[in-house]
């Protein structure tokens, strides 16, 4: 009786600690989400031109082929390269107001936070390390947890990291015909999938380098891995751009000049703790790989890959939190008494109840469309645009950077400058940082020149010197911006000195 009853027990005892992982990964699941609703979700000024690019899709039933927002790059041929992204989060925008963005990017991270969960777990079986790991990578992209279409990347990354990380465990290579069908997705979410495809490039040269050296060994098979190569690559043309969507990527990638005035495209500033921590995930997964008796090839090159792109700017970062902690759990020896006992369906469980405790949540907080309207007014120049609705004011329009995706929507009037860098060029982004900073040559921007209609922000330099101009009058002014518009002719001619910005506008009016 006594083995019968011993094993009755541990059966019991191991059905407690199932139920208790299942809680935890819940838990660990939907914590992630907490990070992501601590950033204001809809104040992300770029996501608005996002909305306008998807509502000019849903409205005309294809893609735009020429740049229908600025006054700048009207008519000239662009690349909208997240239009399925951006017809989705307009999608829910139109059925969910407000609401929807923030769903989205809480959707988005408890996907990307299975995901990430499941490459670490089939490379360390340790329940405790495996779930450290997931929640140290992604407080370390906590930053860039916002509702852009880089959440598709950072997703589908993970999940073309987990079925390599499968097949080199399983030797299973037809597993690999699922990521033909991830890029077909990838090509038309984010420009990024080329960064999808360089790892898979790294898959293939290890396959191809251990046919002809033993030293590499990797159960990957070259037949199959440039079979998928070639599917992949082809899959990334079934977008509506075809192979410009190549070109739109290069063009960005190559586009030094935003480096510095651009956060999002800047280095680590490891001002943080969580640029620390990244710091720690580079060191220590190297350490580790140095440590190893055996070459691995693909670790290898993947870290430093990784290494290159995400201390290279902010934006990136999601690749080597993924890769540097898939690499220490690879080389992580865990305890054998602690390890994940849950099969696929409990998973799908915790799963499940993360999603559950999301709804709870948001439930709790009350986030709701009047609350996120708040928000919005608070932060951004919504009272600003009602003011040039109601007066009536036309342009050109002159504004700045950050708030050129938020007008794109808001006020529906051709902008000077927003986000997509693509379109502007480096000499024009740079010149209108400059003139926005008020650095010598700032009254001969000719864009400011002709503007009919001035948005300023009010703490930004270039406020205060457009507030000396004697051809120019405050006609609106708040907490967050000011408005100009061109002073009387007469009342211009009765002042005492014309600056040469004055005069600049005179000659071009002429």
């Amino acid at each position: 009786m006594k083995p019968r009853e011993s094993s009755e027990v541990a059966a019991a005892k191991n059905h407690q600690v199932q139920w208790a992982q299942v809680i935890v990964l819940a838990i660990l699941y939907v914590t992630p989400v907490f990070f992501a609703l601590r950033i204001d979700q809809v104040t992300d000024t770029d996501v608005w031109w996002h909305l306008r690019s998807g509502e000019w899709v849903f409205l005309h039933r294809a893609v735009p082929q020429t740049e229908p927002f600025s006054s700048i790059g009207a008519g000239q041929p662009w690349v909208a390269y997240s239009w399925l992204f951006e017809l989705t989060i307009f999608l829910l925008f139109k059925k969910l107001g407000l609401l929807g963005i923030v769903l989205y990017t809480s959707t988005m991270v408890l996907a990307t936070t299975i995901a990430v969960h499941r490459v670490i777990r089939r490379l360390n079986s340790d329940f405790t390390i495996t779930a450290a790991m997931t929640l140290l990578a992604i407080y370390c992209m906590g930053r860039i947890l916002t509702p852009r279409s880089w959440l598709f990347s950072i997703l589908l990354f993970a999940l073309e990291l987990g079925i390599l990380v499968d097949v080199r465990q399983s030797g299973k290579n037809r597993n690999l015909l699922w990521l033909p069908l991830i890029f077909v997705v990838w090509a038309n979410v984010h420009v990024e999938f080329a960064d999808g495809l360089l790892i898979l490039g790294i898959a293939l040269a290890e396959a191809l380098i251990a046919a002809r050296w033993r030293s590499v060994q990797t159960r990957f098979r070259p037949a199959w891995m440039a079979g998928i190569f070639l599917a992949s690559v082809m899959a990334t043309l079934v977008n509506p751009y075809g192979w410009r969507i190549y070109k739109a990527g290069f063009d960005q990638a190559t586009q030094m000049g935003v480096l510095n005035p651009i956060i999002e495209f800047s280095a680590i500033s490891f001002r943080n703790l969580d640029d620390w921590c990244l710091l720690f995930l580079a060191l220590a997964s190297v350490a580790l790989l140095t440590r190893s008796r055996k070459l691995q090839l693909f670790e290898v090159v993947l870290i430093a890959v990784s290494i290159f792109f995400s201390f290279h700017a902010q934006r990136d970062i999601w690749m080597l939190a993924i890769a540097g902690s898939a690499v220490i759990a690879s080389q992580t020896s865990g305890t054998s008494s602690n390890p994940l006992c849950l099969k696929t369906p409990a998973l799908v469980l915790s799963g499940v109840l993360a999603l559950f405790c999301l709804v709870i949540t948001l439930r709790i907080k009350q986030e709701n469309n009047a609350d996120l309207q708040v928000k919005l007014t608070r932060d951004l120049p919504v009272a600003a645009v009602d003011a040039i609705r109601q007066q009536g004011w036309r342009g050109p329009l002159y504004n700045d950077f950050n708030w050129g995706g938020f007008l794109i929507w808001w006020l529906r009037m051709p902008v000077s400058m927003d986000g997509r860098t693509n379109v502007y060029g480096n000499e024009r982004i740079m010149r209108s940082y400059a003139t926005w900073s008020g650095y010598p040559g700032w009254d001969s921007d000719a864009d400011l020149v002709r503007a009919n209609l001035i948005l300023a922000p009010v703490g930004a330099p270039l406020t205060q010197l457009l507030d000396l101009q004697p051809c120019l009058q405050t006609a609106y002014h708040d907490n967050l911006a000011v408005i100009f518009v061109p002073r009387s002719a007469s009342a211009e001619n009765s002042s005492v000195a014309i600056s040469r910005f004055c005069a600049a506008r005179q000659a071009a009016s002429h």
